[in-house]
């Protein structure tokens, strides 16, 4: 957990009483340190794979492709690779096509991966979703856990609109435009009341009830 976590939760939990709440039931914001820079490419071409899987299998199809793999799993490693046993690991032709184009993203400088913690929010999500493969969502949850962003809203992801409804007592789910208003009140800590609706979303205790 950052201080900036911690701070931007506990200044949340000043202004608004439902936050108060959770606060008190979640503690502040807690996000992990993220992978190192030079791990980013290959934590990208894992979020390809993984998507749209349940977990044991996207894990078994991601041991095979890193074993396809000697040393560093690098732009340059994969790009030497034949397609071909990319798709015998499991991948999809789609992804195998996605993952080749994040390498290439990468390789020729289109997209630098060490350099996008000096980029506003917005110029992040514009270099990843230029990649074929990583959408909207993606992007924003590598803004919130590898670069720990504040204000970020995912106003397309389902548990963030669940859990939003339930903690706010609204009598249905919001759709992203709306959530998209909602949230405007929380600026610039956006992040902080997502990580909450995740936890309300997740909470046996609220789900049962």
């Amino acid at each position: 957990m950052s201080a900036a976590h911690r701070d931007a939760s506990r200044l949340l939990a000043e202004k608004d009483p439902v936050v108060a709440s959770m606060f008190e039931r979640y503690g502040p914001m807690r996000v992990g340190r993220g992978v190192p820079v030079a791990r980013r490419f290959e934590m990208l071409a894992q979020t390809i794979a993984y998507q749209q899987l349940a977990g044991r299998a996207a894990a078994t199809i991601w041991s095979r492709v890193e074993a396809l793999i000697e040393g560093p799993f690098e732009p340059h490693a994969v790009l030497s690779l034949d397609p071909a046993l990319l798709r015998s690991a499991g991948l999809s032709g789609a992804k195998t096509a996605a993952v080749l184009d994040l390498a290439e993203h990468v390789a020729d400088g289109r997209l630098q991966l060490d350099r996008l913690g000096r980029l506003h929010d917005e110029q992040v999500i514009e270099q990843l979703v230029a990649v074929r493969g990583i959408g909207p969502w993606t992007a924003q949850m590598f803004l919130m856990n590898e670069l720990g962003r504040l204000d970020v809203w995912p106003t397309g992801d389902l548990g963030v609109r669940v859990g939003f409804a339930r903690a706010f007592g609204l009598g249905a789910v919001p759709t992203p435009t709306e959530l998209l208003s909602h949230g405007e009140r929380f600026r610039p800590h956006r992040s902080i009341v997502a990580w909450y609706c995740w936890r309300v979303t997740d909470d046996p205790d609220l789900t049962s009830s």
